[in-house]
């Protein structure tokens, strides 16, 4: 409490007593300091929330900064300022080469308060900005200017600021770059290479605080990533009661004397424009029994007064001078006193001003999801500049106050370097959006041009059904001499073995009846080593029944012989169901020996190199066509499987008689389609940019597969890198400096682009991902790269839907339907684990295929158990056939 460490000077108990007395009302323990935070805290929120921000007593203003200095701004603007009587004369820019010449303008803006004369203020200031240029004498004749505006005002955009009258002619170009509030100003100023600066508080003839605030929490925007600077106008804080209990007579006769009696409480309890009234009238109290005409007078103590008197060596002097000249003839004890008095109402403010700040960092570290916030606060103001225990109380109660943030408060620099250093912020981040906008606008994608994507597939779909066009199109259009999908009947235990990727599946799938649970399963993960899937083709299939073995041991299978489906997910020529030439290597695989073999009958080669077991292989399937079968056991409409995962493929139920390649008329069969290769042969050349081009040169398999590599997971993560490193090299991205990390191939998997665009994950989250890989990274850069990442899934997703589209019209027109009903059965990490991916593919089919109503059904347990079924349904089939 203030009034405890009180001591008399000289005598006078009484006027000690008295003191006590007069002081009380000003003493606020940490107790009370701490709720006058938590009010603060729940007025915040109510100005952030759109429900409650109209009526809310801290308005939350967005100010449209969405980045702090980083030290890359270069350039010159042209700084214009504007504010109402002074309290100390503006101070000149500091001497010496900076990175952003911040050329000052200041102006007496006394007509503010009178709104008619708005025209010709503006009109007055564009004059001023003229003259000030020709003073210089600059070749320059293009200038970017920034607009100090210290008064409460709402901006829908940074820019939003238009002169009226007084046009600066032809000789000067001014851009309007941002309109800045004096406290914004004094954030921005600080040292870009200090560290993070990220709170503003200004504590002067007003007073007024802003922060960095995550943009999703700022909910009168429309922005909802990175971070939005908000200015808090807290000076109408209590505004609606929310401090009566603190409230002292003096405030009270104070705000009943001011000109807008009961607003802006907090600001009159602070800031140095009333400071010296509540001195004036405590000091009324005190000297009662005589007072003097001008101790009665409003704004007889001024700031400047008070600010002096509380000096240790000088403050007894400049007392009694004050006192004399209210009319009392001051003993040392009234000088005393006085001074006392000074150094009570300064420390009030100090406290509320930090539990102000306290609740502003406080919010950030909650927000943020921290469990340690570290900033430093910019501060400006002849109450913090010129009082040395005001800043002291202030550092020490902020701590006590939120004892879980680590801040610093440093003078700033002048509003005059903020404006400046808006202005620079304002034009990097310009600069770098069109660089951005640029390097992005490449795989952003019309409408017209997805219809050109699903016309060229369309295309390559009729050329490989054609027996005597199959060589010519870049989609091979296989049979899989499927044309049965289960029917319910099928009983029994099938093996099934699923090869399509980094890992290997070997699956127990039992099938029986719906009322005995239908189809269960059994299965076991074995991962495929890059050696050997590079190796010689012997030890992949070696390794693949070492896995088998495995399997059959664990599940006390060993002896017995059952029947097989094997899910084979590369392109393969079939002649029969149970045989696949392969046609070539994708996802990674480039097993030796391979190409142009029967893939069964390796798999029974093996098996007899080994000598474990006897396999009875019924079917050799794509991933995709099992797929369609497993999703078709449950939903009789499921004619189309889709993967979208390591790789990419889809296959659907074609009219037997639209195959070429075979005999036939009736009935249907299913084709693989192995869209991957679509566009090898250069058809879809014109929507590769140079970064598909790079990872596709980078590839084992340069020029094939030219589709996948633009839509699978294999694929994805490598061009967001590229995209980083052009944006890095750009200076867009981490200033300009990659990390030896990101520089190496394939380190950026597609998985971060599913964690990173995950819905509601804080940027905190998304800085930790980057910054395993070597990053040092601020929140700028981690909202462009969710965006970049963003960007390259969308493409995937959008082309993924397009052949959708084509796959479901072309079985509309086989069929002479006006309107199709059918499901697509769908597997695949990214379709199934990107949380936007699926929506985009549904959403572009929807506008592509109006004509077809298109259920995606997941397939729930892979590619393994549609294996198992084909080998059911053939086995059922058979018998059908001895019978």
């Amino acid at each position: 409490m203030i009034a405890n460490h009180i001591k008399p000077h000289h005598q006078g108990l009484v006027h000690l007593h008295n003191m006590q007395n007069s002081l009380q009302p000003l003493c606020l323990s940490l107790e009370t300091l701490h709720r006058v935070k938590g009010r603060m805290l729940e007025a915040m929120e109510r100005g952030l929330s759109r429900r409650t921000h109209s009526h809310a007593t801290v308005r939350m203003l967005p100010a449209f900064i969405r980045s702090t200095p980083d030290g890359t701004g270069k350039g010159q603007a042209v700084g214009a300022q504007g504010w109402g009587p002074s309290l100390y004369p503006p101070q000149a820019p500091p001497p010496g080469p900076v990175l952003w010449s911040a050329l000052e303008l200041r102006c007496q803006c006394s007509a503010l308060l009178i709104p008619s004369l708005a025209p010709q203020l503006f009109a007055f200031l564009a004059t001023c900005l003229w003259e000030f240029l020709d003073g210089l004498h600059m070749p320059q004749t293009d200038f970017e200017l920034g607009f100090s505006f210290p008064f409460s005002c709402r901006q829908t955009r940074l820019d939003q600021v238009r002169w009226s009258g007084g046009s600066l002619g032809v000789r000067y170009h001014i851009k309007v770059v941002a309109v800045v509030n004096d406290t914004t100003g004094t954030m921005m100023s600080c040292d870009a290479n200090a560290g993070p600066c990220e709170v503003g508080l200004v504590v002067d003839a007003g007073t007024n605080s802003c922060f960095m605030a995550e943009a999703r929490h700022v909910e009168v925007v429309e922005e909802s990533e990175g971070r939005m600077c908000v200015v808090t106008e807290w000076g109408s804080f209590g505004d609606d009661g929310a401090l009566n209990d603190v409230l002292s007579p003096y405030d009270h006769q104070l705000d009943q004397a001011s000109l807008n009696p009961g607003r802006h409480r907090f600001e009159k309890m602070i800031s140095g424009l009333y400071l010296g009234e509540i001195v004036r009238h405590i000091l009324t109290e005190l000297f009662s029994r005589r007072t003097a005409p001008a101790l009665l007078t409003k704004g007889s103590v001024q700031i400047q007064d008070i600010l002096e008197i509380t000096d240790e060596q000088f403050g007894l002097a400049t007392a009694r001078r004050v006192l004399r000249a209210l009319g009392l003839e001051a003993s040392d004890q009234d000088c005393f006193n006085m001074q006392q008095v000074c150094k009570a109402v300064c420390i009030r403010a100090a406290g509320l001003c930090a539990a102000g700040l306290a609740a502003i960092v406080s919010h950030m570290c909650r927000s943020r999801e921290l469990s340690r916030l570290k900033t430093s606060v910019a501060v400006d103001g002849v109450v913090f500049r010129a009082h040395a225990k005001f800043s002291q109380t202030l550092q020490q109660l902020v701590k006590q106050l939120a004892p879980e943030c680590d801040v610093t408060l440093v003078q700033a620099e002048g509003s005059s370097k903020g404006i400046g250093m808006v202005t620079a912020v304002a034009s990097r981040l310009a600069a770098q959006r069109l660089q951005v906008n640029q390097t992005l606008g490449l795989l952003q994608l019309l409408p017209a041009s997805l219809g050109t994507v699903q016309a060229l597939l369309r295309q390559e779909m009729e050329l490989g059904l054609k027996k005597e066009t199959n060589a010519r199109s870049s989609v091979r259009m296989l049979p899989t001499y499927i044309c049965a999908t289960p029917d319910g009947s099928e009983r029994g235990d099938f093996l099934a073995l699923d090869l399509g990727g980094t890992n290997f599946r070997v699956l127990l799938v039992k099938v029986g009846s719906w009322e005995r649970g239908g189809v269960q399963i059994v299965s076991e993960v074995y991962s495929i080593p890059p050696h050997v899937a590079q190796g010689p083709g012997s030890q992949l299939f070696d390794h693949i029944v070492e896995c088998i073995a495995d399997f059959q041991t664990k599940q006390g299978m060993m002896g017995q012989t059952l029947p097989l489906g094997f899910t084979f997910s590369f392109p393969c020529q079939q002649t029969s169901l149970d045989q696949g030439i392969l046609l070539s290597w994708t996802k990674g695989f480039n097993a030796s020996g391979c190409v142009g073999q029967d893939v069964v009958k390796l798999l029974r080669e093996a098996v007899k190199r080994k000598n474990h077991f006897a396999l009875d292989v019924v079917a050799i399937v794509n991933d995709t066509v099992g797929t369609m079968m497993s999703c078709g056991y449950d939903d009789p409409s499921c004619e189309v499987g889709l993967i979208v995962g390591t790789g990419t493929n889809a296959c659907y139920m074609e009219e037997l008689r639209n195959v070429g390649t075979l005999a036939g008329e009736e009935g249907r069969m299913c084709i693989n389609m192995e869209w991957g290769a679509f566009g090898d042969n250069g058809c879809l050349d014109a929507f590769f940019t140079p970064f598909d081009r790079q990872v596709d040169e980078a590839s084992l398999n340069p020029g094939r597969q030219r589709f996948e590599k633009l839509i699978s997971g294999m694929y994805l993560g490598e061009i967001v890198r590229r995209i980083l490193l052009e944006l890095t090299d750009k200076g867009c991205l981490f200033r300009g400096h990659p990390s030896p990390k990101l520089q190496t191939p394939d380190i950026f998997q597609t998985k971060f682009l599913s964690s990173i665009e995950s819905d509601g994950l804080a940027l905190r989250q998304v800085c930790a991902i980057l910054e395993e890989l070597g990053l040092h990274v601020s929140c700028e850069d981690s909202v462009l790269v969710r965006e970049v990442c963003q960007v390259v899934a969308r493409r995937a997703a959008q082309l993924c839907g397009a052949a959708v589209a084509a796959v479901v019209e072309k079985i509309r027109e086989n069929r002479g339907l006006e309107q199709l009903a059918v499901t697509v059965g769908v597997d695949g990490t990214l379709y199934k684990l990107h949380p936007h991916f699926a929506q985009q593919v549904q959403e572009t089919v929807r506008q592509l295929a109006p004509c077809c109503s298109v259920t995606f059904l997941q397939s729930e347990d892979g590619s393994g158990k549609g294996a198992a079924l084909i080998a059911a349904v053939a086995c059922r089939v058979a018998r059908h056939q001895r019978a």
